[in-house]
């Protein structure tokens, strides 16, 4: 196994295999959260079943965890990896003309999205595991000071987006994110051979995808701020 990482087609297909499972996560993570604009009830309910279902919270979510950090390390070594290689390829061709400027940053854009991350864990992931497991509050009600009644997590992501600095912050970042996915996507499929015959099907598929669920989360994140 450590001889597949030493390599650079096993670095390649690990960081695809991690894309994957990211960019599903993503998709579930904006269905879920569209939910609050068009349905709060079921916002409500679907949070609070995701954030005490033992599967979800104590096998899913380490997973999710290790798949993050697995993610931004290995884009970290293919990076250095990469940049190597430039040193001496760049001396025989122009880089710019054989790449994207999208293709040249994305450690840049990786480090956007990992501070947002942080962020949003801080905003969310952490004040939810303070609630459940330190206050011991698994009943996912408003506390009485916020409401009378309810489940707490509407109150909880409307609440947040109520600074106009923070909702820049996320709008930024998801432009971030449509970057980072506008050439991760293919290049993820490209690395599993998912484009071999279907080169331009897949690149139009990942644009739409690097660009419907950035702008599904900045809507989210526009509306809930302009209707608070």
């Amino acid at each position: 196994m450590s001889g597949f990482f030493k390599s650079s087609i096993g670095r390649k297909v690990a960081m695809a295999l991690s894309a994957f499972f990211l960019m599903f996560f993503l998709l579930q993570h904006f269905a879920i959260n569209m939910l609050s604009v068009f349905n709060p009830d079921l916002f409500n309910e679907i949070s609070h079943f995701m954030g005490t279902n033992p599967l979800v919270q104590f096998a899913l979510q380490p997973v999710l965890i290790f798949g993050v950090v697995f993610h931004f390390i290995m884009g970290f070594v293919l990076e250095i990896k990469n940049s190597k290689s430039r040193q001496v390829s760049y001396a025989k061709n122009n880089g710019s003309a054989n790449s994207t400027w999208m293709s040249r940053n994305m450690i840049w854009s990786g480090l956007a999205i990992l501070a947002f991350i942080i962020l949003h864990f801080i905003d969310f992931w952490i004040p939810e595991i303070n609630t459940k497991y330190i206050v011991g509050d698994m009943s996912g009600k408003l506390d009485p000071e916020l409401a009378t009644s309810g489940f707490r997590y509407y109150e909880e992501l409307t609440h947040k987006f109520i600074n106009p600095i923070r909702v820049a912050a996320y709008v930024i970042a998801f432009v971030l994110l449509g970057l980072h996915l506008a050439h991760g996507f293919t290049s993820a499929f490209q690395s599993m051979g998912g484009t071999v015959g279907r080169k331009k099907t897949m690149q139009i598929i990942g644009k739409a995808y690097s660009v419907i669920i950035p702008l599904g989360f900045i809507i989210i994140a526009l509306y809930h701020h302009l209707n608070h």
